[in-house]
């Protein structure tokens, strides 16, 4: 248009009554140029059309008025009916646990929803999005987590608080944060246990009446558990469930506070216990939580079944070899000692018996059973030895120095002559010189026929041949019970 009326002016030719009609289109286009800037080409439905730009001014006079004779000290819809909070949790992440402690950690986004009354506007924006700075000055839900040990919110670069207002008075509150959390495990099964780690949260002075908790359709989220610090436990799953509780804890202490100092009649101090106290609605999120058992397989159970197989060895050492036997007995019921106190330490100090204790326990009574099967063997063996040769140096002095060959003629002295006694293996004195009266005899007079009607004869020197047998027969039955109890029971 602008290039027309400079030709047109530089015609001189023009009659003038065209240059005026030019000059009029142009001062009445003019202001729809002005107009066509304050217009924004928007996209609704792929179909384009002009809407009217919004400038910071609008947005501040929109809070301005909305905060006009705003009191953030009373929740919305105050003495009308009970505010709504709709709740959701994204977890960023879960770890570590802390069996030590019965705590673990959680990294969540937690998000509010509520109605405010007092914060509509009409405005061509619908939805507000706001900074932290904003927070202070609104209404918030006074929401705790209930079993939370440690508490922290992000404020690195920022405050990690985001504030979203709709036109409909609709606000949601969203922060991060990182809590360690209680979680009371229960080891009996360690290290094959499953917990369930609950995450509580409610209001913390406003009651049922007052303030309503509820989780929105997509309640709990969880990010990418690649990176999670569960080490030892596996993730199997979460649920999130809505209780009531009725709570008056502290409300007796204030009331003995009152009764002490304020010298109150005791009608007083019972009416204001029944005002504070109330009904509050609990939120809980559990999370399944399974123990990998990799890490006490290779540390425990795998060594302590190696150190039982071990003591087995000494069962084919020859029995007259002491210090053998007896050396290889101790080390490894010392090492068993060892690896039991190891195995405590990754625990609290519980006063019941957890499944690694019960293997680490049995394992130590092999060895220890090990190291007395020799004692006992050697005990025998020994006993018999020595009154053996109380025997000979008896029978030795018996003996005649001399022998009658021809009756009445003549004798002949004869030294060192010895009856000869037949070296059995299976012929036992009894220790104490009486019959035998135990279920199992290993005396020689039992043999013979002295022994008692149902008893049983059992040979000493076979007593490592039993062994071999009766240990890894036992200790293989103990493993067959002990891992489908625990596994599949």
């Amino acid at each position: 248009m602008k290039s027309l009326l400079f030709s047109a002016l530089r015609d001189k030719t023009m009659k003038p009554w065209l240059l005026f009609a030019l000059l009029g289109l142009g001062s009445a286009t003019g202001p729809s140029k002005q107009e066509d800037e304050d217009y924004e080409d928007v996209p609704i439905n792929k179909t384009w059309v002009l809407s009217p730009k919004v400038y910071e001014s609008d947005v501040t006079l929109i809070l301005n008025k909305l905060l006009q004779g705003y009191d953030n000290k009373l929740r919305p819809d105050i003495g009308v009916r009970p505010t709504v909070i709709e709740t959701a949790v994204y977890v960023n992440s879960i770890g570590p646990v802390d069996p030590i402690n019965m705590e673990y950690t959680i990294d969540i986004f937690f998000a509010q929803t509520w109605y405010d009354s007092r914060l509509k506007f009409n405005s061509s924006m619908k939805l507000l999005m706001l900074n932290s700075n904003m927070v202070g000055k609104i209404w918030i839900p006074d929401t705790f987590f209930r079993n939370s040990r440690k508490s922290d919110a992000h404020w690195i670069t920022t405050p990690n608080r985001l504030l979203r207002l709709w036109s409909n008075g609709r606000v949601m509150y969203t922060l991060r944060l990182t809590i360690n959390a209680e979680c009371y495990l229960k080891l009996h099964n360690f290290p094959m246990d499953e917990h369930s780690c609950p995450l509580e949260f409610s209001s913390y002075g406003y009651p049922k009446n007052e303030i309503t908790y509820r989780w929105q359709r997509r309640a709990v989220e969880v990010a990418d558990q690649r990176y999670w610090r569960l080490y030892q436990f596996a993730f199997v799953g979460m649920r999130n469930t809505t209780d009531e509780a009725h709570t008056q804890s502290g409300l007796t202490k204030s009331s003995y506070i009152l009764q002490l100092y304020l010298q109150q009649s005791k009608k007083i101090i019972l009416s204001i216990c029944i005002y504070l106290s109330g009904e509050y609605v609990i939120m809980t999120i559990f999370f399944d939580l399974s123990r990998r058992m990799g890490y006490f397989t290779i540390q425990t159970y795998i060594p302590c079944s190696m150190i039982v197989v071990l003591s087995w060895v000494s069962f084919w050492i020859n029995k007259d070899a002491v210090p053998a036997r007896t050396s290889l007995g101790i080390t490894t019921v010392l090492t068993m000692t060892t690896l039991s106190t190891i195995s405590r330490k990754s625990l609290p100090k519980v006063s019941y018996i957890t499944a690694m204790d019960l293997f680490v326990s049995v394992c130590f009574i092999f060895t220890f059973a090990a190291l007395m099967e020799y004692g006992t063997l050697h005990y025998f063996t020994s006993n018999r030895q020595t009154k053996k040769g109380k025997a000979n140096n008896s029978a030795q002095q018996k003996v005649p120095s001399m022998v009658n060959i021809r009756p009445g003629t003549s004798l002949l002295q004869m030294n060192n002559i010895v009856p000869y006694h037949e070296d059995d293996d299976y012929a036992y004195d009894c220790l104490d010189g009486k019959d035998c009266a135990s279920f199992f005899c290993c005396f020689d007079d039992c043999r013979s026929g002295a022994w008692r009607e149902n008893r049983m004869h059992v040979r000493v020197s076979k007593i490592d041949s039993y062994s071999r047998i009766f240990f890894p027969t036992a200790f293989g039955l103990f493993n067959l019970v002990y891992w489908i109890a625990y596994l599949y029971l």
